[in-house]
């Protein structure tokens, strides 16, 4: 397994998201993805599936010390008093003493980011998270978050594929010693009907899916993709053993615009 280096944290390259991941299914898949060589396990407390993660976890057999396990604070926890009390409430059903990561969710403007950030600089300093970060914020949000928090941030996890160009917000994160951390990677399924990819994959014996993990993975991204088919995990952290050249990169690079986003909300911000 490689690994994306990002203020301190180790973030394994291809970890398994289990948003929309829901009871026994949820369990089984995180238990098989770790044995499968998963390190990498992402949720949030929005999920309402902490405490199958926490079953699949300890299922696999692996040790705890080996796994990066990252949970999400909903935005209507973002009050100081509120964040280390709902961070206590997700380590109780993760029954775990502490998380790899802990992300804010969503940006809340609603909640004065200082004091957000300054709640989550205090989580970490209580040891109930090695790491702190963000997720879905804009290069102007990044600017403003790392001023703010008196604690290192680790990343930004924000939706990432060859369809939605997101130069500016890496480029920002880079600026910071942040990592990026790519949820959506194969665009939700999109990524398996592209010509492109598939006839890049053509030369190496692998998927468009697995092209486009490798496309990430090789910018020093970090890619969760989500699953509900165990078969599909054995494929998607099967790609360390080809590397793409630097003319494919560029190809797959100029797939991507600012309108291929796939995940968006009312409560979003105004994307970069």
């Amino acid at each position: 397994m490689q690994f994306v280096e990002a203020n301190g944290a180790r973030i394994p390259a291809i970890g398994l998201g289990t948003w929309e991941l829901r009871g026994r299914t949820c369990a089984r898949l995180v238990e098989q993805a770790l044995k499968l060589g998963y390190r990498h396990i992402d949720t949030a407390q929005v999920y309402e599936n902490e405490r199958e993660v926490g079953e699949g976890l300890r299922a696999s057999g692996v040790r705890r010390d080996d796994v990066f396990v990252t949970t999400k604070v909903w935005t209507t926890h973002f009050a100081p008093n509120d964040l280390e009390r709902s961070t206590k409430e997700s380590l109780a059903k993760l029954r775990l003493s502490e998380v790899d990561l802990l992300l804010l969710h969503w940006p809340n403007p609603q909640v004065p980011l200082s004091e957000t950030l300054g709640a989550l600089g205090h989580v970490r300093r209580l040891g109930l998270s090695r790491h702190i970060g963000v997720s879905n914020f804009t290069v102007a949000l990044i600017e403003q978050a790392v001023a703010a928090c008196p604690e290192p941030l680790a990343c930004d996890q924000v939706e990432y594929h060859p369809y939605l160009d997101q130069t500016k917000v890496r480029e920002a994160c880079a600026r910071h010693g942040m990592a990026v951390v790519a949820y959506s990677p194969v665009a939700k399924g999109r990524i398996k009907n592209d010509q492109t990819l598939a006839r890049i994959g053509q030369t190496y014996r692998k998927t468009a899916a697995q092209v486009c993990l490798r496309w990430l993975v090789q910018q020093n991204v970090s890619a969760i993709p989500r699953t509900s088919r165990i078969e599909r995990l054995s494929e998607n952290i099967d790609i360390f053993d080809f590397a793409l050249s630097d003319d494919e990169m560029l190809r797959i690079s100029q797939m991507g615009s600012a309108r291929g986003r796939l995940t968006d909300f009312g409560f979003a911000p105004k994307w970069d």
